[in-house]
Formats: structure tokens, sequence, C-alpha cells
């Protein structure tokens, strides 16, 4: 009985939501989301109860992986201090290029799964979205609808620029997203409704 329960048990199975590409991963649904003039907090900084200030902030995920595995782990235990804020983005899972496919995969995935569990929750949700090589292209920008706005990252990629615009261009070619909320300075040869994000202004919080 004890192994039945536990097989059925849905933060087993994770598979309560609508799905999306050969991979079958969570599908994050387009969301409006007023950005103007928007301020972002990251997940590191967050607590309980936060102040009426910072609950009108976005919430972001651009710090170690350590400081927010619990989002996947224990979902409806961090669900609460998550809610508060005006929006998240889901999870910066890591996607090294030296990590084996499958564990960049398992990344993506976990954040999918965050992102629809929240909006299943009533919390609106960004997706954050993260490639390496072109290889990663195959799971990558699944499971996003078509139009959403997108959270990406500048840290990291000035060294490897052109991959970098690579994964950028498909990632305009796969999602269209409608706004790009990103942090850090863009390059230059960026498209898209580009909204920048000063990543350390973001990690200096006053509660």
């Amino acid at each position: 009985m004890k192994s039945i329960n536990f097989r059925n048990n849905p933060l087993f199975l994770r598979n309560e939501f609508d799905t999306s590409g050969k991979w079958q991963m969570p599908l994050i649904k387009t969301q409006f989301i007023d950005l103007s003039g928007i301020e972002l907090i990251s997940i590191s900084d967050a607590k309980y109860n936060d102040s009426k200030t910072n609950r009108k902030k976005g919430l972001h995920f651009f710090v170690d992986d350590y400081k927010f595995e619990s989002t996947y782990r224990n979902p409806e235990k961090l669900l609460e201090k998550i809610s508060q804020y005006t929006f998240a983005c889901t999870p910066d899972f890591s996607t090294y290029a030296n990590m084996n496919y499958w564990r960049q995969l398992e990344s993506v995935a976990h954040s999918r799964w965050c992102g629809a569990f929240w909006q299943s929750q009533g919390v609106l949700t960004i997706p954050t979205i993260t490639w390496s090589t072109p290889a990663s292209y195959d799971f990558c920008f699944d499971a996003v609808e078509s139009g959403c706005i997108v959270a990406i990252s500048m840290i990291g990629c000035k060294r490897s620029k052109e991959q970098f615009l690579d994964g950028y261009n498909e990632m305009l070619r796969r999602i269209e997203p409608s706004s790009i909320l990103c942090f850090g300075v863009p390059f230059k040869e960026m498209k898209g409704n580009i909204i920048s994000v000063d990543y350390l202004s973001s990690r200096k919080v006053v509660h």
C-alpha cells in the first residue's frame, strides 16, 4: 500500500499540468504582466512577510542554484514566500555547457514545472530561458507559449558572445516573446522588445 501511494504521489509523478514538445515538459502559458517601472528582488533576498515596498517587486532566481533548489523539492512550502511578489521569474536552474545533456534537460524541466505550478496557484509567472550549446536547442525553448514575456541573464555571457547571440536569436524565432526581461546590459546586436534590468540593484534590498 505504501508503495502504491508513493507511485501515485503528485510530487513523484509531476504530471498534473498541460505539457508541450517531445519531452512533455509542463507548459508555461502567456500572461499579461505590466513591466513599466518594475523593480526586482532575488530569491536569496526574499523573506516571508516582506515589506510592502518589496512586495511590489518581481522575484528573480539569478543566483546560485543551491539557494533555491527547494522551490522544486518542496514547492508548496515556498509558495507563500514566492506568491507575495508582483510576479516571479521561474528558477534559473543551471544549463552549463560542461553538463551532460540529461542534466541540462532536467534543469529546464524543473524550471518549467515550477512555473506551471505557480501559474496554477495564481502567481503571475515569467519563464526564465537559458541555453548552452546548439544541441541544447532541442529542449531549452520548449514548453513556453508563443508570445510569452521571458527573462534572460547576461551574467557570464560576454566570454562567449557569438554562442550567446546564436541562442538568443533562436529563442526569438521559436518563442517570439512579447518582451525580454534582460538582467544586465544587452549586446547591441540583440533585437526584440528588451527591458534591461540592473542586476546589482536587484541585489541591494532593504527590508
